[in-house]
């Protein structure tokens, strides 16, 4: 680009030369032909001795290579060159007879030139013409006296685009990490695939940027996320108030997922340059993993109860031995009421048997960490529709669990747990007649409303050694359901969950 307007800068300087030269032999001619001294001149007997010494000193200070005075028959009576005066005029000279000034570009005795050709008139007539002139060789000179300034300016412009194009290359280079063009396309292509073959979901932002940069497929799906740019805040509320450091293995609850994050913090030479951000659906195996404990609960608590019944045996045997036959009837047996009123007033009122061990098993539990856990007598259950038997021991084994940990911290804890069908006193207008009604009051201080707002968020938990989503969890279950749940402090604190049943219009 340079070198083009250096060569375009040259054939302007000659166009500008060309231009100024046709102005300024149009004025000298001009100047001549109608000076007062020149027309007397050549009505004079020798029309050579007046004019030739006053048009070369013109010549000299204007800066023109020829003036010519000729007659109207081409006889010079002035030229530069001595010899040639009285001798034919070269050029053309038939618009000027007619009265016109004109210039051209011709190639007469001393080279091409521009020259003007204008009359001299007396009395209207034409009575000698006058022609001035530059020679293209001079105009040359005056192009190449501008030719140091044209090639130096485009000597400074060539060596500024260079220290551009190197500064440009480099940091070029230094965002590319050196890469060449088509290791780029090879590394995009790879990128894109990569990102769309994966089972996880990432979502990658820059350095304390709230739009996203990356996010693939499976963040989108996971997340419930919208087509087109992903803001921080289209991510769950859990996951906008993480931490822009290193994160592992956290759990966050979403309406209808349970997913696993993990975070790290990219650098580039000791500068952070962005997080990515790894997400895992764990809905399943952490349903799995809740079964499991509330299985590995019951079997703690049936090998509680073996090892008790075995204690009782023991002292049941040794009355028998020392000859206490009585006591030792009434001690068996008075255990064993208790216990078998308890399992037979479950089976007949509880319809699921899973929730009825649930119940059975969470009565030992609690037993064992002397809080007093009592299933009331209002507890009745036919079914527990809408929700399937792994959802049902996720609720109530989670808000048990929790009534639990919160009567222990005092004395004389105590739990109670009401479970049944509740009757709705309008159900035509949302086709609903019933609902499931769980009940857990305990002996704990209870929680406010805005902490059990909190509750639903996950991560968050009034004990220091649970990741809190028991209660998250739940909130998500009753929310996928359409029921509602609450808490209240006064007369006591409890938790209180309605499940709609819906049936057919």
């Amino acid at each position: 680009m340079i070198g083009i307007g250096a060569v375009l800068a040259v054939f302007d300087a000659r166009h500008d030369s060309d231009v100024t030269t046709t102005r300024e032999v149009t004025d000298v001619a001009v100047a001549v032909a109608r000076a007062p001294s020149t027309l007397a001149a050549v009505q004079s007997p020798d029309p050579t001795a007046l004019l030739q010494p006053v048009t070369e000193r013109i010549r000299k200070d204007t800066g023109m290579d020829f003036i010519v005075v000729m007659a109207p028959d081409r006889t010079r009576f002035t030229h530069t060159t001595p010899e040639r005066i009285g001798q034919p005029f070269s050029g053309n000279i038939d618009r000027a007879l007619a009265g016109q000034t004109f210039t051209e570009t011709y190639t007469g005795t001393l080279g091409p030139s521009i020259r003007a050709v204008t009359p001299i008139y007396d009395d209207g007539r034409v009575v000698a013409l006058v022609s001035a002139g530059v020679t293209r060789a001079r105009i040359g000179d005056q192009v190449a006296t501008q030719l140091p300034v044209i090639l130096g300016v485009a000597a400074a412009g060539l060596m500024v685009a260079a220290a551009g194009s190197f500064l440009l290359s480099r940091r070029l280079r230094r965002q590319t990490h050196g890469l060449a063009p088509d290791e780029l396309r090879a590394m995009y292509e790879q990128h894109d695939a990569v990102l769309h073959s994966i089972h996880e979901g990432l979502v990658v932002f820059g350095p304390f940027a709230e739009h996203a940069e990356v996010v693939n497929d499976q963040a989108r799906r996971l997340l419930d996320l919208p087509s087109g740019p992903v803001q921080r805040n289209d991510l769950p509320l859990s996951m906008q108030s993480m931490s822009w450091g290193v994160v592992r293995d956290e759990m966050h609850v979403t309406t209808d997922r349970i997913l696993l994050v993990n975070q790290d913090v990219v650098a580039w030479e000791g500068r952070p340059i962005g997080t990515v951000m790894t997400i895992r659906d764990h809905t399943e195996l952490r349903t799995v993993m809740g079964e499991l404990d509330s299985v590995r609960g019951l079997a703690e608590s049936l090998r509680a109860q073996a090892h008790e019944s075995a204690n009782r045996l023991h002292t049941v045997v040794t009355m028998v031995e020392l000859g206490r036959y009585r006591e030792a009837v009434e001690f068996a047996t008075a255990e064993l009421e208790l216990s078998q009123a308890l399992i037979d007033r479950l089976l007949t009122s509880v319809g699921d048997p899973a929730l009825a061990a649930l119940l059975l098993g969470k009565v030992n539990q609690a037993a064992e960490r002397s809080v007093e856990l009592t299933i009331t007598e209002d507890t009745a259950l036919d079914s527990t529709a809408p929700l399937s038997a792994h959802e049902t021991v996720t609720l109530v084994g989670n808000l048990i669990d929790n009534a639990i940990d919160a009567a222990a911290d005092g004395a004389d804890g105590w739990v109670e747990v009401t479970v049944r069908q509740l009757d709705l006193a309008d159900g035509a207008a949302s086709h609903q007649d019933s609902a499931l009604y769980l009940h857990v009051a305990d002996s704990g201080p209870g929680m406010s409303a805005e902490t059990f707002a909190r509750a639903a968020e996950r991560g968050y938990s009034t004990k220091a050694d649970h990741q809190g989503l028991g209660l998250a969890l739940v909130h998500r279950l009753v929310a996928r359901h359409g029921g509602a749940i609450h808490t209240e402090r006064d007369p006591e604190s409890a938790v209180s969950v309605t499940i709609p049943r819906k049936v057919a219009p």
